[in-house]
């Protein structure tokens, strides 16, 4: 049986080889596709759960359609593993989220079968509908497929997407993968719509057939679909006593049918392929699908690490100093804030359990919100909190509260409301690659008034800034901070008040300063001890704020030194870099700048000390930069005595 299987899966290297197959095969070579994630993924870890969910409706998908011409779009795109591996990239899906080698996501830079990037979630339907516009407007027989999944049709723009979906010219499919899961269980009455919405199949097929007659017969034509339609909704809405939100927005649906059965599910795309207008097929799946534990705890299993194929026994990452993840020391912190502050609430979109807001569900349920995947509406649900008198403490992951930027600015720093951001995997993330890295947040919040922008170097001053946000009502106050472990083992400090916008030195010297903000500050003042053994004496200041900035440190540095490095594990542009220099040209201090952070570009995948190597901001190559800036500084002494 092994070899037999190996031999389907071996076989196919593009979805020309998968049609070749008969339809009865199918089941076994979904099971090889599972075997063969579990297997890949036991030792090279990534998003394991979702993609074992999605691998029947993968495989027909590519069965029917002729793809890559046709075009599949994904949302969320960790459901998109069995995707990657039937088009081409099989043989290199042991590099997944490597340095290197394949993205966890789809892209189109690596492969014409990844129609659109699919990092984010609920983007899936309004590419789709751009691409389906644009098919009927070149005149091109064209699919075009959104796949949305993992909780993704709670987000907002998913919404907008399907309320223009029915006014413009296009025949979308939109795959909804309905496994009442994102990360965490999924929250909101949308999912318990889905939950209990009833559409019989039978009414399904009689609509169906009764449509494909009065066109052949000349009852209807294209033209008048979408009063005939409407008719059709309001009958089965009749019937039922219920409305479909789908049909009520004009959008012909089909389901819930199981999304484990391959046949049924080619047999349905073959029925409705050809169907003018948009569409939706309702699939129920279960995350985790074919792989026991993973089925058992989709939460657990969503990206679990290393595991043992066999027992399913998760293999844990040597952590015997007991330094923990500085989201636990969030989760564990913001209990003891709570338990002293009944103002405190916790809100998090979709991410209780990857930002440990789970830790304030437990002792304080009444008080902690899990809003699903809706960032924009987290922010503003904060804002209204925070009107009323509460401090809510908004947990948002750095590169997902991109997507409420306006919101940061309309709903809460206009009105000056007291706000606490807590920016979760800020910097280079790893693995998850460009759609992740939390690298612009820096940037975007410190041009927003009446915003402070801090960021602790350690887990102490997590601790500390926490605190300080609570005490210091005058305005939204914005803490981020990395992924990953710490530096403190005894990490349970007492918390201090912190003063606002004032840094601190950390090692003084007298040739070079190295003005820092935040993680990155470590690195600084290694790379600073290891200059100094070679006589090179560097000033290092951990600034703590980026907004209000310690001006006081900046013009004694001004005053004092010909040489600055600035450094910050966000993007160069606009952040701690362009502060000291725009502050060092508005004061006529003339130093040289030398600022070190990520470059001005999108950063890959990989392991985040191969990132910080490759962007120049881990220990060695701050020391290298220093070496060099002292060395330009002597070069041009010498110069001025001839």
């Amino acid at each position: 049986m092994q070899s037999e299987t190996k031999n389907i899966l071996e076989s196919i290297n593009s979805p020309a080889d998968l049609k070749k197959l008969d339809i009865s095969q199918l089941p076994e070579l979904c099971r090889e596709i599972r075997e063969y994630m579990v297997e890949i993924l036991s030792h090279n870890p990534g998003h394991l759960a979702s993609s074992l969910g999605a691998v029947e409706f993968t495989v027909a998908l590519h069965y029917v359609f002729n793809t890559p011409y046709d075009k599949i779009v994904w949302d969320v795109g960790h459901q998109a593993y069995a995707h990657k591996i039937l088009t081409g990239r099989r043989d290199e899906f042991s590099t997944l989220r490597k340095f290197g080698g394949l993205s966890g996501f789809p892209t189109p830079a690596e492969s014409e079968y990844d129609a659109f990037v699919a990092g984010h979630a609920s983007n899936s339907i309004s590419a789709a509908l751009g691409m389906s516009v644009a098919a009927s407007l070149k005149q091109e027989n064209r699919k075009v497929i959104a796949v949305i999944g993992d909780g993704a049709i709670s987000g907002g723009l998913a919404f907008e997407g399907l309320n223009n979906a029915a006014s413009d010219p296009n025949d979308l499919l939109i795959i909804l993968n309905d496994n009442d899961m994102a990360i965490d269980h999924n929250v909101g009455s949308l999912n318990q719509y889905l939950v209990h919405i009833t559409t019989s199949p039978k009414y399904n097929r009689l609509r169906y057939n009764m449509y494909m007659r009065m066109r052949k017969y000349g009852l209807i034509d294209e033209k008048h679909r979408g009063q005939i339609l409407r008719f059709a909704n309001s009958l089965k809405s009749l019937i039922s006593r219920q409305q479909n939100i789908f049909e009520g927005l004009n959008i012909r649906y089909f389901g819930p049918i199981d999304g484990h059965d391959t046949a049924y599910i080619i047999r349905v795309l073959r029925d409705i392929k050809e169907m003018k207008g948009p569409k939706l097929l309702h699939l129920k799946t279960v995350k985790g699908k074919g792989y026991s534990p993973a089925e058992k705890d989709a939460t657990v299993w969503h990206a679990p690490g290393k595991f043992n194929k066999q027992t399913g026994e998760l293999i844990k990452p040597d952590i015997s100093d007991g330094i923990p993840l500085y989201q636990y020391v969030f989760g564990e912190t913001l209990v003891e804030l709570a338990g002293k502050n009944e103002k405190i609430i916790g809100i998090t979109p979709a991410m209780p359990t990857g930002c440990s807001m789970n830790k304030m569900a437990e002792r304080f349920p009444s008080r902690t919100f899990d809003v699903g995947i809706a960032e924009e509406h987290a922010v503003t649900f904060s804002g209204g909190l925070a009107k009323e008198g509460m401090l809510p403490y908004c947990n948002i992951y750095s590169t997902f509260m991109q997507r409420a930027f306006d919101e940061v600015i309309h709903d809460v720093a206009i009105q000056n409301l007291h706000v606490v951001f807590c920016l979760d995997r800020a910097g280079l993330v790893g693995e998850d690659g460009m759609t992740h890295h939390g690298s612009f947040d820096l940037a975007y919040m410190r041009c927003i008034p009446n915003m402070t922008i801090a960021a602790p170097m350690n887990e102490h001053y997590l601790r500390h800034l926490m605190y300080t946000a609570q005490e210091t009502p005058n305005g939204p106050f914005a803490i981020r901070y990395p992924r990953g472990r710490g530096h403190c083992r005894e990490w349970r400090c007492v918390p201090q008040l912190l003063p606002v916008g004032k840094g601190r030195l950390l090692r003084e010297g007298t040739d070079i300063a190295l003005i820092s903000i935040g993680e990155i500050g470590n690195a600084a003042l290694e790379a600073a001890e290891m200059a100094g053994k070679e006589g090179i004496e560097v000033s290092v200041y951990d600034m703590i704020f980026l907004k209000p900035i310690d001006e006081e440190i900046l013009h004694y540095v001004g005053k004092n030194f010909s040489k600055i490095i600035t450094l910050e594990d966000g993007t160069v542009s606009g952040g701690l870099g362009s502060a000291v220099a725009e502050f060092m040209t508005e004061n006529g201090y003339t130093p040289r700048i030398r600022r070190i952070g990520i470059p001005d570009e999108f950063i890959p995948h990989g392991k985040p000390e191969e990132l910080k190597r490759m962007c120049k901001t881990d220990t060695e190559s701050i020391y290298s930069a220093i070496k060099e800036e002292c060395y330009k500084i002597k070069q041009q002494k010498q110069e001025n005595q001839i």
